[in-house]
């Protein structure tokens, strides 16, 4: 680590601290030139792996952007899309590894889409898992429904609702 002062080669670690959701590492620094601090911040970098074969960093914005589109016209706002693309920069990371193939964010996207807003969920699913028919969306609602049943108990479409 160069000293951004007097730009000598190598620094001391004075002090280590880990940031408050754990994503990096926060160190006080001392050059052993000139003796002035600074400090750095050390975060992991994710790398995503096109269909392609290219490599691009990992990015929230187009987690954001791509989940925008299929909440279009839903009561989903701009804080609910962040706290997704985190849930899903999260899940990605927890997995260890440093690159991530894109069919896999697209995978780590759905669940929580999915507890945000079924609508959207259907929306963007239809379109990543390249659905082909009514069969592929009546299978999809028929999952959305069985989930229904299984948090809410179990009743049959045919049962009439308690009173």
């Amino acid at each position: 680590m160069h000293c951004p002062f007097c730009r000598h080669p190598d620094s001391r670690v004075v002090d280590s601290r880990t940031s408050d959701d754990g994503s990096s590492i926060r160190r006080r620094r001392q050059c052993p030139s000139c003796t002035r601090r600074f400090t750095t911040v050390e975060t992991t970098s994710l790398s995503v792996v096109k269909r392609s074969g290219a490599t691009e960093p990992f990015s929230r914005d187009k987690i954001v952007g791509g989940v925008r589109k299929a909440c279009q016209g839903r009561p989903v706002s701009e804080d609910d899309l962040a706290i997704l693309a985190q849930k899903v920069e999260e899940a990605l990371r927890s997995s260890g590894s440093a690159e991530i193939d894109a069919y896999e964010i697209g995978l780590a996207i759905l669940g929580p889409l999915r507890e945000l807003d079924e609508v959207a969920y259907l929306r963007f699913a239809s379109v990543y898992q390249a659905f082909e028919s009514l069969e592929d969306f009546e299978s999809a609602i028929s999952g959305l429904r069985a989930e229904h049943q299984d948090r809410h108990g179990t009743r049959s479409d045919d049962e009439p609702p308690a009173l």
